[in-house]
């Protein structure tokens, strides 16, 4: 299987709940397709370079994920009939230096997400 890096930017004007909602389904089409979700890294609302579809901002999430090359021709199949997504991009890793950069992606967005529980309970303690 390759490694790859999924770019999903999805309509602001979503609810929290149907944002999520859109990322799940995201990564429910990768495993469909016998890949697995290593991890995610959602980077929040942004303002866009350029407007689209008259939307000057956009929810950004990157999905790391390790895939059979067959299975992103799907992923993406589905990304473009998705209403609620604005653009979507994939990279593969695919040399040693990319794996490891892969790797250690994966390796901060795993440090990132043990970190945010260890401060909602501070901020719940004080």
């Amino acid at each position: 299987m390759n490694c790859y890096e999924t770019l999903v930017i999805i309509k602001p004007t979503l609810t929290e709940e149907e944002i999520a909602k859109q990322v799940e389904l995201v990564k429910e089409s990768i495993t469909e397709q016998n890949g697995e979700v290593v991890a995610q890294n959602d980077m929040g609302m942004r303002k866009l370079a350029y407007e689209i579809d008259k939307n000057p901002r956009g929810f950004y999430t990157v999905i790391y994920h390790k895939s059979p090359a067959d299975a992103i021709d799907e992923v993406e199949r589905k990304l473009r009939y998705n209403e609620d997504v604005l653009r979507f991009f994939t990279v593969k890793y695919s040399n040693k230096k990319e794996i490891a950069e892969f790797d250690k992606q994966v390796a901060a967005c795993s440090a990132k997400k043990e970190e945010a529980p260890a401060k909602e309970e501070a901020s719940e303690e004080a």
